[in-house]
């Protein structure tokens, strides 16, 4: 029988409607359409898809089971490699990892490949409707082990390491958890609902989660080091990056991280039934082309802005977002100045904002990222009139840890130095996601999460 070669096309909300609330985009798909995309899959047995797959979910063996229409085998086998699928389905940039290695994409030019993040998707919400099932675990051994973060690295490691029997404890430093799951990405794009029950999934492993903790300033790694057995670091990549140029410390000049973190969990966009006030212009700015820049231009339309640029210096092919979130943006009106650069942002009188001066680029060689170089356009300045920018260019490893653990290898960017398994140079510590690689994806920081829960747990065993 010949598959079918192009997606089946999951419902969203009309990007007219869409701007003017905070309602997820996607719908989902229902039963029928999901068991049908999942006809798709042609059940490869070398499973290319899960080689892509940062955490190992063995793809076709629950695709096989939601083709079948036994979506309680499907989470079964996904939950098996994945403590939070229903954020991985929204998030993941599977285009990247476990579609672009499946094998009906291959089969012509005119295939795409089978639709694993919106069925992963599809399950996660029905196991979590019917009711999550909390699966056995291992005998309890005693040992106690601290985790910095409540991100997904932290969760995942957390997770795995009740499941292995251990006592574990979280310190997060915000009022809620989830880490960059519930500050940096939108409600639209992943529901705060969505981030609650997969935390509480984790909780009813057994992981406890302590708030308002500082490590660094409330309580040190050292001090931990003397009643947890062990400690994983995953307190992200906080440190905002800015361009450096005159004029970024006028009054409506934000960072992506205060922006999306005032507006997603601070709830500004709701002021005054939320007391977090956020000042939005009728023209603003986004200043970068990954998946935060893109966050944060669909999220200046639904707070009311007028006008919402993406400014890039690049080239739209050379864009880092994700192609549906590039696709969602020009939906709902996002407008997009390529070859562009800041080089000042001009104030009035009183120090707020008031216009941009800007540069025309061209691109030349490749540098290390593998993307051609801007190249600046010598007497190409013109003036722009906008009164909100946020600078969205990424974020460095936060620094209060690795500043405060005495003798810890830093890299040169401030990160956590690790091996592939996240042990550090100091024996007993443990430290993965974006904190050691700096800013990367949900799915990357998990997989960190996972190897280092493996780890930390041979570490513990051996200390018998």
């Amino acid at each position: 029988m010949a598959v079918k070669k192009t997606k089946y096309k999951m419902p969203e909300q009309d990007p007219k409607e869409r701007i003017k609330n905070f309602n997820e985009v996607p719908y989902g798909y229902d039963k029928k359409t999901a068991i049908e995309e999942a006809k798709r899959c042609l059940q490869c047995k070398k499973k290319p898809c899960t080689e892509g797959c940062p955490v190992g979910i063995d793809i076709p063996d629950f695709i096989n089971s939601i083709a079948n229409g036994d979506f309680d085998k499907a989470a079964e086998i996904i939950k098996a490699k994945n403590n939070l699928p229903a954020v991985c389905g929204r998030v993941c940039p599977y285009e990247n990892q476990c579609e672009g290695m499946c094998t009906v994409k291959k089969i012509s030019v005119y295939s795409e490949p089978v639709a694993i993040g919106r069925l992963e998707r599809f399950i996660a919400d029905y196991e979590r409707n019917k009711g999550a099932k909390i699966p056995k675990k291992s005998k309890s051994t005693g040992k106690k082990v601290a985790i910095a973060g409540s991100g997904p690295a932290g969760l995942t490691c957390a997770g795995d390491l009740a499941k292995m029997g251990h006592g574990v404890t979280i310190f997060e430093a915000l009022h809620a958890p989830g880490g960059v799951l519930m500050y940096g990405i939108p409600e639209f794009r992943l529901p705060k609902e969505i981030v609650n029950a997969e935390v509480d999934y984790i909780k009813k492993l057994g992981v406890e989660i302590n708030y308002d903790v500082v490590i660094g300033k409330t309580i040190t790694v050292d001090e931990l080091m003397e009643e947890y057995d062990a400690i994983f670091i995953g307190t992200g990549a906080g440190l905002p990056r800015w361009l450096r140029i005159p004029g970024e410390n006028l009054d409506g000049v934000y960072s992506a991280n205060e922006y999306l973190t005032r507006i997603n969990m601070m709830r500004a966009y709701d002021f005054p039934n939320y007391d977090t006030p956020i000042k939005i212009g009728k023209i603003v700015a986004t200043f970068g082309a990954g998946n935060v820049a893109m966050d944060c231009a669909r999220t200046s339309l639904r707070s009311g802005a007028e006008k919402s640029y993406i400014i890039y210096r690049r080239s739209e092919n050379e864009m880092p977002a994700r192609l549906e979130e590039i696709h969602h943006a020009k939906e709902e009106g996002v407008i997009f100045k390529f070859l562009t650069n800041p080089v000042k942002f001009i104030g009035d009188d009183k120090g707020i904002l008031k216009e941009g001066v800007f540069i025309k680029m061209k691109l030349g060689e490749p540098d290390e990222s593998g993307r051609r170089r801007p190249i600046p356009i010598k007497d190409s300045e013109f003036k722009m009139k906008i009164d909100t920018a946020i600078v969205a260019i990424g974020q460095n490893p936060n620094p209060l840890i690795p500043k405060t653990v005495n003798g810890l290898k830093i890299g040169k960017h401030g990160n956590i130095i690790t091996d592939e398994d996240g042990r550090t140079n100091i024996p007993g510590i443990f430290a993965g996601g974006d904190i050691a690689t700096g800013a990367a994806t949900v799915i990357l920081a998990m997989g960190a999460g996972k190897r280092a829960a493996v780890a930390i747990d041979k570490y513990l065993k051996s200390k018998k």
